[in-house]
């Protein structure tokens, strides 16, 4: 898959209240496959999400409207092949990049719904990211971050502007967040998070400072965007 990556300066997602077709009519199959992926994944959880539409480029800012769904709809959508290809799966990404210029990317749990694929911290957007009608993209990182590393904005500094890469109904926003320790250090310190947290989402974590460390567990759209700044 031959994905680009796009430079832009700013994210502008509004929350709309919209019902999304594609939940309701096959609504009886979403919750019998998420019933199914419980029974292997007990600690899934079906709460609330936002999935955008509408979403377009121009003047080097994306916009899009997120509405609400669940959590099973989004899942059965996305395991499906994305049958409703109106909507897409907008969410942003930590490039957690040390200080010595290496990438710190995360290994998914077992127990995730994504298990073993290798991430930079991410989450789903979800309604406590929404306010007064627009989504709080950047409040976002710097929550998954927190959870999924232990590291807060102390930590790092957020680099302006975004690199937006669209693979299908997934579109990625990737926020350079330069650490202010290396790359083993950083590892360590997630790695000591990772074990002091019983419901941790991450198993492990990967440092990435050239092609060579790539790993097929990544996503194309993660190698995309790691091949692009690692040149």
């Amino acid at each position: 898959m031959n994905l680009s990556v796009v430079e832009i300066d700013q994210l502008d997602l509004s929350l709309v209240s919209w019902q999304w077709p594609f939940a309701h009519a096959r609504r009886g199959e979403i919750d019998a496959y998420f019933s199914g992926r419980r029974a292997r994944s007990p600690q899934l959880w079906n709460g609330r999400v936002l999935l955008a539409k509408d979403c377009r480029i121009g003047g080097r800012t994306l916009t899009g409207a997120c509405f609400e769904t669940d959590f099973a709809s989004f899942l059965a959508w996305r395991d499906w092949d994305f049958p409703d290809p109106t909507v897409i799966n907008c969410f942003a990404m930590g490039a957690l990049r040390s200080s010595d210029g290496a990438f710190i990317l995360g290994v998914m749990g077992g127990h995730t719904a994504n298990p073993g694929r290798i991430y930079f911290p991410a989450g789903t957007l979800d309604p406590s990211d929404a306010a007064g009608g627009r989504v709080d993209v950047v409040g976002n990182i710097v929550r998954e971050v927190a959870e999924e590393t232990g590291l807060g904005p102390d930590d790092y500094a957020a680099e302006p502007g975004w690199h937006v890469v669209q693979a299908g109904c997934r579109i990625a926003a990737m926020k350079v967040l330069v650490a202010r320790a290396s790359a083993a250090a950083l590892a360590q310190r997630i790695r000591d998070h990772i074990r002091a947290d019983k419901k941790s989402e991450l198993a492990d974590v990967r440092i990435v400072g050239e092609s060579g460390d790539f790993d097929l567990m990544m996503p194309p759209f993660v190698t995309a965007y790691l091949s692009y700044m690692l040149g």
